[in-house]
């Protein structure tokens, strides 16, 4: 998406001869498709690829149809960008993918700002002007808009990425008024691109006009994110992926890049119908959300607060593998916690072993486990888990009833009943696993002095049939697939 922005930056000096249109329509139809195998692991790798045949078509197709000012350049551009891209990807961890994909999103939302500014100071070079060398209405309007929305999504990001990272506490941190503060905010930036729009030469007032928007924006960013909470933090990633398409789509309009606008839009529409998907699993409203935790309690949450101790059972890795070998069905449900020890190879390793000794193994997904939405699908496609034992929360809840083990390595917000029965509780709402309805309980967690993202106890930790595996979440299953051997 970036290197689009900045491909396109030309697009209105020269137009597009009707051979280029057809091309971006074909790199739009790849961009279709992409979305289209992202939609499942088994199809994820196509779609990965489809995604860079079409951005490879977009972007050539560009740099061939425009005047580009120094080629070389661009290319040393795109060049240095690939590498860095490359390596990037190359040597993040898994657990650090989250943070990753929301400072990719702040780059989006940082391009588009540039390019707006860009047309702003110089609009002849990108063909947005009249006879007088005014800059069109309509290309104030797609240029205001597109420098706001671009702002909010790289501050917006920023903010996700420091809260991802642990950087920044996950606690929703709630300003007094903040909804009259954002309200006024979103409708001064509104107001004043208005304002830019309709003024008949700009004048000297119109440089206020751009740079406050883009102070404001930057600053709504902000406000945006840091109310919301970690346990609606995989929405706000979503979210924010819709918003660099937008950002996208504007500045497409802007430069008239047809490219630009497809993927833009794609983006946009996928990630604002995949952050309404995962509000409806969450029991959230999606105009919450988006809106900075609109309607959220000043005081709610129990992070920060002394815990109760209360007792518990610890049992251990020779505890665990005798149980699991008595059982016939066993439900492993895997979250951030597993992620953080890269233990999805072993636990596969573990769930080989229990089927070949006849016993059913299941996985559970639950909507928002891990920090991004499929962050755990794609950790146990990483360690070669077949998909037709990955099961989502809808689909696999009603089976707990009948399961003898319900394994939890690293999970701790999506099986917290506090969720369906404490209303302060900041996941109250959310849907969550019914693991205190399987006939053992094997939690694994580092100890017993942490609690989830949402920073709230967890009754499951106290129940009669749960059993306590304190341990890192990896050596605690290679001892488990020992004792099992």
């Amino acid at each position: 998406m970036t290197f689009s922005i900045l491909a396109g930056a030309a697009d209105g000096v020269t137009g597009n001869p009707s051979w280029a249109m057809l091309a971006y329509l074909i790199a739009g139809v790849f961009f279709i498709l992409a979305l289209r195998g992202l939609s499942s692991p088994a199809t994820s790798r196509a779609g990965n690829r489809n995604g860079v045949i079409g951005m490879l078509i977009a972007v050539a197709t560009t740099l061939i149809t425009h005047d580009i000012a120094n080629i070389v350049e661009i290319a040393i551009a795109i060049f240095l960008g690939g590498i860095i891209g490359v390596t990037v990807a190359r040597k993040i961890a898994m657990t650090s993918m989250p943070e990753l994909v929301a400072g990719f999103h702040s780059l989006v939302g940082l391009a588009a700002v540039v390019v707006g500014l860009a047309a702003w100071l110089d609009p002849a070079s990108f063909g947005i002007t009249d006879a007088n060398d005014q800059i069109l209405l309509v290309s104030r309007i797609e240029l205001g808009l597109g420098i706001a929305i671009g702002a909010i999504t790289f501050s917006g990001s920023v903010i996700a990425f420091l809260k991802l990272s642990g950087k920044m506490s996950g606690s929703p941190i709630l300003l007094p008024a903040r909804h009259i503060i954002n309200l006024g905010t979103l409708t001064a930036i509104l107001a004043m691109i208005g304002i830019y729009a309709v003024s008949p030469d700009g004048g000297a007032g119109e440089g206020y006009l751009i740079i406050a928007v883009t102070v404001l924006a930057f600053l709504i960013g902000f406000l945006l994110i840091i109310p919301i909470g970690g346990a609606d933090m995989p929405v706000v990633v979503s979210m924010l992926n819709s918003y660099s398409g937008w950002a996208a789509a504007a500045m497409g309009f802007t430069l008239g890049n047809s490219a630009m606008i497809i993927t833009g839009a794609l983006v946009g529409s996928s990630g604002a119908i995949l952050s309404y998907i995962m509000c409806k699993a969450m029991n959230r409203s999606f105009i919450s959300v988006i809106a900075g935790g609109f309607g959220a309690e000043d005081s709610g949450g129990a992070s920060g607060e002394p815990r109760e101790q209360r007792p518990y059972k610890q049992g251990s890795a020779e505890d665990a593998a005798f149980m699991l070998e008595q059982a016939e069905k066993v439900i492993i449900i895997p979250g951030y916690g597993m992620a953080v020890a890269q233990a999805q190879h072993v636990l596969r390793e573990m769930s080989d072993v229990l089927e070949e000794k006849g016993i059913e193994v299941k996985f559970a997904i639950h909507p928002v486990a891990g920090r991004m939405p499929g962050h755990m699908n794609v950790l146990l496609a990483e360690a070669s888990v077949d998909y037709d034992k990955v099961f989502e929360l809808e689909d696999i809840n009603s089976e707990f009833a009948t399961a003898d083990v319900a394994f939890i390595i690293g999970a701790n917000d999506v099986v917290n009943p506090a969720a369906k029965t404490d209303k302060s509780s900041p996941i109250y709402g959310m849907p969550v696993f019914d693991v205190d309805k399987a006939k053992q309980v094997f939690f694994i967690k580092r100890s017993m002095g942490g609690v989830g993202y949402a920073g709230v106890d967890n009754d499951v930790f106290y129940m009669n049939q749960t059993v306590m595996l304190l341990s890192d979440a990896k050596k605690m299953v290679e001892e488990i697939v020992k004792a099992l051997d």
